[in-house]
């Protein structure tokens, strides 16, 4: 409002002196062309355009932020990750997942994707599907004392800024070895009709309608009951195969679900119909989440390899006739709103090279969608004296594949398997992920395809403290913030943080010798959409 004011107030003193020195009627149609430019830079200055404005031109614009998804798996299965082991506390159960959320934030992670449903269980309560046995020993048992785990997952990383994906393994059904026995209500027991047995597991019978009906139930459960911003889904569609004593493929014992398919119609060859059983559950699966709530993000990790020779020279397993996963096709489909191809080798790699893979992923993606490469950061060596192997990785290695992603045009972040290895540090990873590459704070890419609708401008006020710069903003009544972009200008430069939008207030601490002069506020929506910022000036020190 001041600078508005001012510049009126110039205005007035030239058009003063211009009158002094000359009067005639050419000056008269000047002079009230000048009014009227008055009228109009009071009504700017009155609805707060021309501060906008004036902070634009002449202050000095803050720095962009990176943009960049940095995901990690936290996988239950075996418990993996989480919980350390069944049957603990309820209390210790959610302390060690804290601890992992709060590791997140230390290295500037910006997403979990949390495995909810290992094994047709469930991490919450369901009534589709009994409690995980990796919560407490037994399936069916709910956790003690009773809470929600996955509500509970929710609400600690959306209050640390973190995106939480949901990830649902859609067809296996029982593990070899699995812990205890299957409760009354598993569907290895009230749904033998769509459950085959295929080597040492239990599976849904892709083939069979109900089986993906199933699958469809638990999803929509999830995503309508949970405030979730993405689910995920990863490699295992049609089991990896299996062999006999002899060595010869075990082939999956879907004849049954084939010959009642045929004798309905189905005119396709058997492994083309089992890829189309697959594409049905993708398509399928993305349509219904956008139905309940277009915003939550859907997301595949499929096997890296599409088929060998793809690009030339690649060599490894055919997920496409082997698992009857046709990756490539959900891509240029669109029927995923980001692809996550499992990356797990090394960048000199010569059958399975890192930077030759992602660049063929980037060149499948004709929708343009979001291309997030899983890297195996568990096969990082547990410490430095460990020897460098096929088998184990150096941390510089893992660093190396980050790179690579940055340098690849399309792709746009990575996601991490899995949590162990950045809670246990392995071979310095953590250390070495935020002193390098992660050192600062990124937000995720936007989604423009899910829509471009941008947080308002927020209110700002900023002071000093001990500790350095309070920072209070705040969004006009019924709006609302997923974080907040906070940078301040100092005499050193920016400082930039990425805030929880459910924060009204934070304080940035700044480095000895450094000098605030002002902050900028932009609110970002869940989406990755920046709002317009707002600047509040800081006095000087007399």
């Amino acid at each position: 409002m001041r600078q508005g004011t001012i510049l009126v107030e110039a205005v007035s003193k030239l058009v003063a002196e211009v009158a002094r020195l000359q009067k005639s009627a050419e000056f008269l149609r000047i002079q009230l062309h000048i009014h009227v430019l008055k009228l109009v830079l009071i009504v700017f200055a009155t609805v707060g355009f021309l501060p906008n404005l004036y902070d634009t031109q002449a202050a000095e614009p803050p720095p962009s932020v990176p943009r960049e998804f940095r995901g990690v798996w936290i996988a239950t299965v075996s418990n993996i990750d989480w919980p350390s082991r069944p049957g603990l506390p309820a209390e210790r159960q959610k302390s060690e997942l804290i601890a992992m959320l709060d590791k997140a934030v230390e290295l500037n992670l910006n997403a979990i994707i949390f495995q909810v449903r290992p094994a047709a269980d469930a991490l919450y309560p369901s009534k589709l599907e009994p409690w995980s046995p990796y919560l407490s020993g037994q399936m069916g048992k709910p956790p003690e004392p009773y809470y929600d785990p996955l509500e509970f997952a929710v609400e600690e990383a959306h209050r640390r800024g973190l995106q939480l994906h949901v990830w649902f393994n859609p067809y296996r059904v029982r593990l070899d070895g699995a812990r205890g026995k299957a409760s009354a209500d598993h569907s290895s027991r009230t749904r033998k009709d769509i459950v085959r047995k295929y080597g040492n597991y239990l599976w849904f019978d892709p083939g069979e309608p109900e089986a993906v009906e199933h699958f469809i139930n638990v999803l929509n459960d999830v995503v309508k009951r949970y405030d979730i911003d993405g689910v995920h889904i990863d490699d295992y569609f049609y089991p990896y195969q299996v062999k006999d004593d002899a060595g010869k493929i075990v082939p999956f014992p879907d004849d049954a679900s084939y010959k009642r398919a045929v004798r309905k119609g189905e005119r396709l060859e058997r492994d083309d119909w089992r890829r189309q059983n697959v594409n049905h559950l993708i398509e399928r699966m993305y349509e219904e989440v956008k139905r309940a709530k277009p915003w939550v993000q859907v997301g595949i990790s499929p096997f890296g390899i599409w088929r060998p020779e793809n690009p030339p020279g690649i060599v490894g397993l055919d997920q496409y006739s082997t698992l009857y996963a046709d990756a490539r096709l959900w891509l240029q489909q669109g029927w995923l709103d980001y692809m996550t191809p499992q990356l797990y080798w090394q960048v000199d790699s010569k059958g399975q090279s890192y930077p030759k893979l992602l660049a063929w992923w980037a060149e499948q993606n004709t929708q343009h969608r979001h291309l997030w490469p899983g890297n195996f950061t568990s096969k990082v060596r547990r410490s430095p004296s460990t020897p460098e192997t096929r088998e184990a990785w150096s941390a510089e290695e893992l660093i190396r594949q980050i790179e690579a992603t940055r340098a690849q045009p399309g792709a746009s972040g990575n996601i991490h398997f899995s949590m162990k290895a950045l809670m246990h540090n392995y071979d310095g990873i953590a250390d070495k992920l935020k002193a390098g590459v992660y050192a600062e704070p990124a937000l995720v890419p936007e989604s423009p395809w899910l829509g471009r609708e941008a947080p308002a401008r927020p209110e700002v006020a900023a002071s000093r403290s001990d500790e350095g710069v309070i920072v209070d903003m705040e969004l006009p009544r019924n709006k609302s913030a997923w974080q907040w972009l906070v940078r301040v200008q100092t005499n050193n430069g920016w400082k930039t943080v990425i805030v929880p939008g459910q924060e009204t207030s934070h304080v940035v601490a700044l480095e000895a010798g450094d000098e605030a002069k002002a902050v900028t506020v932009a609110a970002v929506s869940r989406l990755g959409r920046e709002g317009r910022p707002a600047r509040a000036e800081i006095e000087s020190r007399d």
